[in-house]
């Protein structure tokens, strides 16, 4: 094709680089991007795997600090209320707890009794049940990385 103006041929056209445009784009567009198939489809399995290890090591090193905070503080709360009590700073109703713990106890057997899920938590388990299957190595490495950061 000739460009107008009887200019060069090369002067008419742009030339995209799409390799450049995709080397300039943040990795996390990249990883993340909106797409219609599975990880499955879109990495190879090397990647899934330290994808899913690296995510799951954070998520499980993560929730071992968390739950190290967690379990002191209630800890340290009942020990607490324990020391309130035993110095006369808190009166428990020994015959209300008791009462209160029984009524608990009727409420989770009158409830388990049925054992149905609602449509909503049923769509939702599905959801997961696909997503677990359609990404059954993204989700192994996830559970290796996560018992690995939880023994970190």
């Amino acid at each position: 094709m000739a460009a107008a103006g009887g200019g060069r041929p090369e002067d008419a056209f742009t030339v995209l680089e799409l390799s450049e445009y995709a080397k300039s784009r943040p990795w996390w567009r990249r990883v993340f991007a909106p797409s219609s198939g599975s990880s499955a489809e879109k990495y190879n399995v090397a990647t899934q795997l330290v994808i899913g290890g690296l995510t799951g090591w954070c998520t499980g090193f993560i929730f071992q600090k968390v739950g190290k905070l967690a379990a002191t503080a209630v800890g340290g709360g009942f020990f607490l209320l324990q020391i309130a009590n035993h110095t006369g700073y808190i009166k428990v109703d020994w015959k209300l707890v008791e009462r209160d713990v029984n009524k608990a106890k009727q409420q989770l057997k009158f409830h388990s009794s049925g054992n149905k899920m609602s449509p909503e938590v049923k769509s939702r388990v599905d959801e997961v049940i696909i997503f677990l299957k359609k990404n059954v190595i993204l989700t192994g490495g996830f559970a290796g990385g996560f018992l690995l950061g939880m023994a970190s």
